[in-house]
């Protein structure tokens, strides 16, 4: 998937610019502040319907401002064009797709992007919430049943909490249609989870090897969310009087983790700040590479102050990599990165929120 044509309205800096891009690399240059990661942070909407960066939605929109707004026109696999559109005034996001209202998760099946960016490390150090969005953003990508079996377990969950928030101790027929429905839904998700990760584990032991050849072979470890000797459905019945207590459900896909080791870093607490980040620029171009795989084209890769998070050699390593295969690279720094000064690259200068192509 490739972007041709980005246009910004509202969102943090960036009143109302366009960005023209073609093939290959493009450098978003200018000092702190400027807006450079906002141009990164719209792309990222449009592909997941929420921003990279931590804080309140508000403060995506400029202030003073009553909405903000990303188009897009994208080349997809397939080498057809599509129209994207995000739309947000209060705290309703409206999407768009050539031109016809639809919902959200439509408009993110047609919009690919990864981005490694100063918080990425969160996905290795960071809350089990950061792994399952990954997790499931893969899966919603070769799964297309994924997102209408996911809402089933989400409505099912409500309705499980919003009992238990009650204090109903009640009869088994108030709780059984929802622990059912939990259950079925729950072993679909699980099983495209575990098919999911099935695949991406050689492309990330591959990946892994190369940034990170000191910590030797990788292993990963998936968490269900419940015992794997149990259906889920006979596991929230047995829990409900703990659920009771605790007035939310806590078993479940809800509650799934995954976790890397490594055979001289068996613990996370082994690794380093860096080693952390190099670990989730891994398994965000294994993401990338799978989808590739699956799709017959590259994501979009977004690389936010790739000079400020990795050092040198693996800069030049990450830019070899991406310069091999056909994916759009979008890269942000106060100046151009040195591994890309003897590489054909595109030059975008960001001041005060104005954007304007210098290469």
């Amino acid at each position: 998937m490739k972007f041709e044509r980005l246009r910004i309205q509202g969102l943090r800096c960036l009143t109302d610019v366009t960005v023209t891009l073609g093939e290959g690399i493009h450098v978003f240059v200018g000092s702190n502040g400027a807006g450079k990661t906002s141009v990164l942070e719209a792309a990222y909407l449009l592909s997941h319907g929420r921003s990279f960066r931590s804080g309140a939605r508000e403060a995506l929109m400029q202030r003073g401002q009553a909405g903000l707004s990303v188009f897009a026109e994208v080349q997809d696999e397939s080498g057809g064009y599509r129209r994207l559109g995000l739309g947000r005034s209060g705290t309703r996001w409206d999407a768009r797709l050539d031109g016809i209202d639809v919902p959200l998760g439509q408009l993110v099946q047609a919009c690919a992007v990864v981005c490694f960016e100063p918080g990425s490390h969160a996905l290795i150090a960071g809350a089990a919430e950061e792994r399952r969005r990954f997790l499931d953003w893969g899966v919603f990508h070769v799964e297309h049943t994924f997102l209408a079996v996911w809402r089933r377990y989400q409505r099912a969950l409500k309705q499980r909490n919003a009992l238990l928030r009650m204090g109903e101790a009640g009869t088994n027929e108030l709780y059984e249609p929802w622990e059912r429905e939990l259950g079925d839904a729950g072993a679909i998700i699980d099983n495209y989870r575990r098919s999911y990760l099935d695949r991406l584990l050689p492309v990330l032991a591959e990946g892994a090897s190369y940034l990170l050849p000191e910590l030797g072979p990788l292993s990963l470890r998936y968490r269900r969310g419940w015992a794997d000797d149990a259906s889920l459905s006979g596991v929230l019945a047995e829990q409900r009087g703990r659920d009771l207590a605790r007035t939310h459900t806590t078993a479940g896909p809800h509650r799934a983790d995954w976790s890397l080791s490594f055979e001289q870093a068996p613990l996370r607490e082994h690794l380093s700040r860096g080693q952390e980040k190099l670990a989730a620029l891994a398994c965000l171009l294994a993401q990338a590479q799978l989808y590739a795989n699956c799709r017959g084209d590259w994501p979009v890769v977004c690389l936010d102050d790739l000079a400020s998070e990795l050092d040198l050699a693996h800069q030049s390593a990450l830019v070899d990599r991406l310069a091999s295969v056909d994916a759009q690279v979008l890269i942000t720094g106060t100046e151009c990165p040195l591994p890309l000064q003897s590489r054909p690259h595109r030059v975008f200068h960001v001041e005060q929120g104005k954007i304007r192509p210098l290469l």
